[in-house]
């Protein structure tokens, strides 16, 4: 089957057909009803010369896109379904008729996986008001590949337009010159030679931000290539360059779409589909988000949200007017080598639209699966839709061991505010005289915690009861009280505690059918404390419990995750999931271990993907009247963790 796999890929390199009868496998995918020319035609806005033409569209995208030919054949699932002929770079519905057939592989219905609540409808030929904008391509090239790659995604082009190249070195100058200097398309073209700082933002801005003022829309691009399976893959940035630049119906779109409405600023295809289902997400760039948002005057983002992920997109300069009018150098950017996420860069991607917004303009996206643009974010929830796990079973049994986290993916807090236990005593040792204020308790208590974890530099993790013993000072009790109020604390949150039905009914079903099972927290808490709350929480079937503050290694440091990679390999166990909510330390920082990770919505999370208004943000996470109000309806609407139940 692999060797099948190569020889398609081998075939289809570089846009070649050698070997393949495209007019034969068109007749044959008609007649089979897995392809339908004048529905592919309709449903992506294109029309072709002919049946087979419209079948080699279908067959180049469908490689890196989750295009359809029918309503009979999904591309997704299919790919999905069979990994090795995704990361073989090969159409779904090419392999399934030379090679899938005879193999046994089966494929499902067209079924997109989410559809805009509100499609915008552009024309699909551009327009004379889009045909009067004055456009530019602003292209960071690395790769000396991508100069020919960018440049034959600019043969369809709807209107010509003014190329910026910034190069990583004197080499591609000439191929470069030669390329885009005598392409049809290319009206002007300016070149700089630049060092390899800032990635790709830091030439555009260091080089072209104040050109860039002048144009009515620009294009930013860069060359980007992926490695992963042990070869590089192209997939994203072929997806990216297709819904940019290359795909003329859609590059019409967008560019009518701006003509026609003065309030869009920034647009970019929605996130690569193959993507994890958390990327849309602030990830490990909170601190260097909280700069940004500082520096430009934003609103402050949290958690999930919609960005152009990879840095690539078209806007309106006057939208971008923050980033573009200030004076950039090469030494306002990190220099390499960067980590695969959490540095100034990844989240200066992360606030491209947030700086329109401040400006009063929106952001728009296209839909591949189903041909359509829209201002629908919730694109970025797309991956957690579902009824509920019955629909994940089948692959979470799959896995000889499985572990889970404690809060908000076991177990839930009945007001969801992980602080309300301390308010609560806080309120007690008000009546009793010790404290001004409830909240100021609660700042005594952190700051009691905090110092510890300095004193430690922030090394393994801290016990409630050595907390207690610091408040204890501070509130100049003895070590007796203190241990007192230390369990009063988890005493008032363990009666909050309440499970999370669905998954508690998973963890035990996986106990009783002989799964290994783990739980993993980084808490305060000790183990017997935790203990307590899973069996309340109805937990009753055996499992191993790490928790930080015994173990002394935390999840969201890496430090627990080396622990249990070594010890599944001391037990020989190969088949490992973790499930858990938090995006950095439950997928994230496992994911990059090589750890197999499902990731579930934390009840904030999913408040946010229904829609519902911000609240329990700032102040009011600390005001009770916010928080009997908005906190339990939260914990109920988050008891499961999909959308759609």
């Amino acid at each position: 089957m692999i060797k099948d796999i190569k020889s398609l890929r081998k075939k289809l390199k570089a846009g070649t057909a050698r070997g393949i009868d495209y007019e034969k496998l068109t007749e044959e995918a008609v007649s089979l009803g897995l392809f339908n020319p004048s529905w592919y035609e309709e449903h992506y806005g294109r029309t072709f010369s002919s049946n087979v033409e419209a079948f080699k569209d279908y067959i180049r995208k469908s490689r890196f896109a989750p295009v359809n030919p029918s309503p009979a054949f999904d591309t997704e699932t299919y790919h999905r379904t069979y990994m090795d002929v995704f990361h073989g770079q090969v159409s779904p519905l090419l392999h399934y008729l030379l090679h899938g057939r005879q193999e046994g592989r089966t494929y499902a219905p067209y079924a997109p996986r989410w559809s805009p609540r509100n499609a915008l409808r552009p024309r699909r030929e551009v327009s004379h008001e889009a045909e009067k904008l004055k456009v530019a391509a602003c292209l960071h090239i690395f790769y000396n590949d991508f100069i020919d790659r960018f440049a034959h995604a600019l043969n369809e082009f709807p209107v010509e337009l003014d190329v910026l190249l910034t190069l990583a070195s004197e080499e591609l100058v000439a191929h470069a010159k030669r390329t885009f200097g005598q392409h049809p398309k290319v009206k002007n073209l300016e070149i700089r030679v630049v060092p390899n700082r800032g990635r790709n933002f830091g030439p555009m801005l260091v080089e072209y931000a104040e050109m860039l003022q002048e144009y009515d829309l620009f294009c930013h691009l860069h060359s980007k290539k992926s490695l992963y399976s042990g070869k590089e893959q192209t997939q994203w940035a072929d997806y990216l360059t297709e819904y940019l630049l290359r795909d003329p119906a859609v590059a019409a779109g967008i560019l009518n779409s701006f003509a026609e409405d003065d309030e869009l600023g920034v647009y970019y295809p929605t996130t690569f589909w193959m993507m994890p289902t958390w990327v849309n997400h602030l990830t490990m760039n909170t601190p260097y988000m909280r700069k940004w948002e500082e520096e430009l005057g934003l609103y402050r983002n949290s958690g999930f949200l919609s960005y152009p992920a990879g840095g690539m997109f078209w806007a309106r300069p006057r939208a971008l007017k923050d980033l573009l009018s200030k004076r950039w150098a090469y030494e306002d950017f990190p220099e390499e080598p960067l980590p695969n996420d959490g540095s100034m860069l990844h989240a200066l991607e992360r606030v491209v639209g947030n700086v329109a917004e401040k400006r009063g303009y929106k952001e728009f996206f296209y839909y591949p699966a189903t041909g359509q643009f829209t201002r629908d974010y919730s694109y970025i929830f797309s991956s957690y839709q579902g009824s509920g796990l019955e629909q994940h079973l089948p692959a979470i049994q799959a896995h000889e061991c499985i572990s889970f986290d404690v809060f908000d993916t076991l177990v839930r807090r009945e007001y969801t505010v992980p602080d309300y236990a301390k308010l609560k005593l806080g309120q007690q040792l008000v009546d009793s005289g010790r404290v001004h204020s409830a909240k100021a308790f609660v700042d005594i208590r952190n700051e009691a915690e905090l110092a510890l974890r300095k004193q430690a530099n922030f090394k393994g993790d801290v016990d409630i009861r050595d907390i207690y013993k610091e408040v204890g000072k501070t509130l100049g009790i003895s070590d007796h009280d203190a241990t007192y109020l230390m369990q009063e604390e988890f005493e008032l949150d363990l009666k909050m505690i309440q499970a999370k039905n669905e998954m508690v009914e998973l963890f035990n079903h996986l106990g009783s059918t002989g799964h290994k099972l783990w739980v993993i927290s980084d808490t305060y808490y000790t183990r017997g404390q935790v203990g307590l709350m899973l069996k309340k929480a109805g937990v009753s079937v055996p499992y191993r419990l790490m928790v930080s503050s015994a173990e002394q290694k935390r999840k969201d440091n890496g430090t627990m995750w080396h622990m249990v990679k070594h010890d599944l390999a001391d037990e020989g166990i190969q088949r490992h999931l973790h499930i858990g909510d938090n995006v950095v330390a439950d997928a994230q920082l496992p994911g990059d271990l090589g750890l197999t990770t499902f990731h579930i919505l934390h009840p904030m999370d999913k408040w946010k993907a229904l829609d519902f208004p911000e609240v329990l943000q700032g102040d009011d996470a600390l005001d009770e009247t916010q928080i009997l109000k908005w906190g339990k309806l939260i914990s109920q609407v988050g008891r499961n963790p999909f959308i759609g139940e």
